[in-house]
């Protein structure tokens, strides 16, 4: 008996070694893809969708997986082979006795199923709550200079308690289906061994097919059937649950992926004539965004986008790494469609500054380096001397190796876009875009950070969205847009002798 003992626990810790790393690899790899999709994914689509339910569905809805699905998977093996196996030695018993036990076992399971069928459905709900939830603590955090200063503290309060107790309300009741069915499943099996004990009794009081000896034997394995039996309604209440869960991460792994790489793309290595929009236009669903603009950016040179928000500077900006793909129209590298690189070798000869500096929570150097992995110390320290960075970086106790913290918190906002500058600066890319870096400074940092952009530009091809137009006055070109189309276009000198929309732009900045 000890033998036995020891034989079954050796085996039942061999299979948890063998399945627990299975599941938990399963986990893992599920979150890897989902992440990757997220990364591959086209920008418009993080427009659509709140930040804490992607979040939520990244952690919350991958747990849900893990701990519904294949938290049960050895139970899915394990108990219909029990039951298959136990019916089958009860059917050689008594096979009168056995179909009756199969006539019943579809009435229990119609029983747990209507209990269970609503668990997919609340459980979709209570993962939009908790997505819900992520949200309102994600704006809280981001704003929290706002929340502060405006002294909304009791409105984000309120709003995230009642967030948080529809939540509760979901996560309760999709208890009480869930808690539901394990003992009912109980109940259930004992009306049915009660059944089986009526209908088997008779059986062997009118001498029917069936001995006393054998009924009891009879009952004694029908017992062991109700435990898996049990287990199997509560796998399938999991499974209810959890396929909830999966509907949710499909929805990630199968969104179109917009922006696709040509099969037989090409590398691109560099460009000697200029870039070309050609009859381009680009639309969100139904709204048009930019339409039907032309113009040419040679190389070394600079063309800056001006006009009033909502224009389409932005968007027109975006469809040069093809953040976004043209709608109609076609974008042109040396004559060649854009589309036809390969996106790394495309992006690979741009950098991009945007109007708020996107740092991440590491060091000085770290941040920097993103622009080129392979980036040594001297390439680091040449990049931030060219971006008027240097100076103030050694100043911090730890110069190079200063963590930032998260979203660049410890530096000013002048020291946060010169390393930015200096990121876009070590990748030493041909093409610029830059979304004016300079408009919501102060003087002094506006003053070091246009000077690091001078430099930046220097014999690089540049698009620029201009905010402040004293910026952008020695452009090679300037493209003003209304409602997403060109309605001006020349130098400064040229725009300001036309008295039109520019002019208007200029007059009103240097009422200013």
């Amino acid at each position: 008996m000890t033998g036995f003992i020891i034989g079954k626990n050796l085996f039942l810790y061999l299979a948890y070694y063998v399945l627990n790393p299975l599941k938990h690899q399963l986990v893992n790899r599920l979150r890897e893809e989902v992440y990757e999709k997220v990364l591959q994914l086209p920008i418009g689509y993080f427009t659509e969708k709140k930040k804490g339910d992607l979040i939520s569905r990244m952690t919350n809805d991958v747990y849900e997986v893990e701990v519904s699905l294949i938290g049960t998977l050895e139970g899915w093996i394990r108990d219909p082979l029990t039951i298959i196996i136990t019916l089958t030695v009860l059917f050689l018993i008594s096979p009168q006795l056995t179909l009756f036990i199969l006539l019943l076992i579809p009435v229990l399971g119609l029983v747990i199923g209507r209990i269970t069928r609503s668990l997919k459905r609340i459980s979709q709900e209570v993962a939009i709550r908790f997505g819900e939830t992520l949200s309102v603590l994600d704006e809280t955090l981001s704003g929290l200079r706002v929340v502060k200063a405006f002294r909304i503290e009791a409105l984000l309060t309120n709003k995230f308690k009642e967030s948080n107790r529809r939540l509760l309300d979901s996560r309760n009741r999709i208890g009480y289906r869930r808690d539901l069915a394990s003992p009912l499943s109980e109940i259930m099996g004992v009306a049915v061994f009660t059944g089986v004990l009526y209908y088997g009794g008779r059986l062997v009081l009118q001498h029917q097919l069936l001995e006393a000896s054998a009924f009891i034997g009879f009952l004694g394995i029908f017992y062991n059937i109700i435990n898996p039996a049990k287990a199997l309604s509560t796998s399938f209440s999991n499974m209810r649950k959890g396929s909830a869960a999966i509907n949710r991460i499909e929805e990630i792994l199968n969104a179109p992926l917009v922006v696709e790489e040509a099969k037989d793309a090409i590398t691109l290595t560099g460009f000697s004539q200029g870039i070309e929009f050609k009859n381009v236009s680009f639309s969100y669903g139904d709204k048009v965004v930019v339409e039907n603009i032309s113009f040419t950016i040679p190389k070394g040179k600079t063309v800056a986008l001006v006009g009033s928000s909502g224009a389409g500077k932005s968007t027109l900006a975006d469809l040069l790494p093809r953040f976004h793909d043209v709608t109609s129209g076609e974008i042109l590298i040396d004559g060649c469609n854009i589309k036809s690189f390969t996106l790394d070798s495309l992006r690979k000869q741009m950098s991009i500054v945007t109007q708020e500096p996107i740092l991440f929570n590491d060091t000085i150097a770290g941040n920097i380096a993103m622009g080129d992995t392979l980036a040594n110390a001297s390439a680091i320290e040449h990049a931030a001397r060219i971006a008027n960075a240097h100076d103030f970086i050694l100043k911090k106790e730890e110069g190079y190796a200063t963590n930032i913290g998260d979203r660049g918190a410890k530096l000013s906002g002048g020291e946060r876009q010169r390393v930015t500058i200096a990121r876009a600066l070590v990748k030493n890319p041909t093409i610029l875009i830059l979304d004016e870096a300079t408009s919501s400074l102060d003087t002094e940092s506006e003053r070091l950070v246009q000077e690091a952009i001078n430099h930046m530009m220097h014999e690089r091809t540049s698009l620029v969205i201009a905010h402040r137009l004293s910026t952008i006055r020695h452009a090679d070109e300037i493209l003003v847009l209304q409602q997403g189309k060109i309605v001006e276009r020349g130098c400064h000198e040229a725009l300001i002798a036309c008295n039109g929309c520019y002019k208007k732009l200029v007059d009103l900045q240097e009422l200013r």
